[in-house]
């Protein structure tokens, strides 16, 4: 993935704004939209209740509206959830 000087420090700023509002999330890689090669995915484990999840992907999703109309650049925070038990 290549990604340029703009990107990083955006994604840099995008992550530590989350991060100071969900201090439990720990990046664990960036990666690329399987259906997007231009989308940036901030892969993030997030250790938390569902509750505390969807308003952390609501308060992200404000962020990256702001990237992607400012700047042209889709970037978005991806939530593993440890704590999910699929059935």
């Amino acid at each position: 993935m290549n990604i340029n000087h703009k990107q990083e420090q955006l994604i840099d700023e995008f992550l530590a704004k989350v991060k100071d509002k969900y201090p439990e999330i720990i990046l664990k890689n960036l990666s690329t939209s399987p259906d997007d090669p231009d989308h940036i995915w901030i892969n993030v484990i997030a250790d938390m209740d569902e509750d505390r999840e969807m308003e952390l992907l609501h308060f992200s999703a404000l962020i990256e509206a702001d990237i992607d109309y400012d700047f042209g650049y889709r970037i978005s925070i991806m939530p593993e959830n440890p704590n999910v038990v699929y059935s």
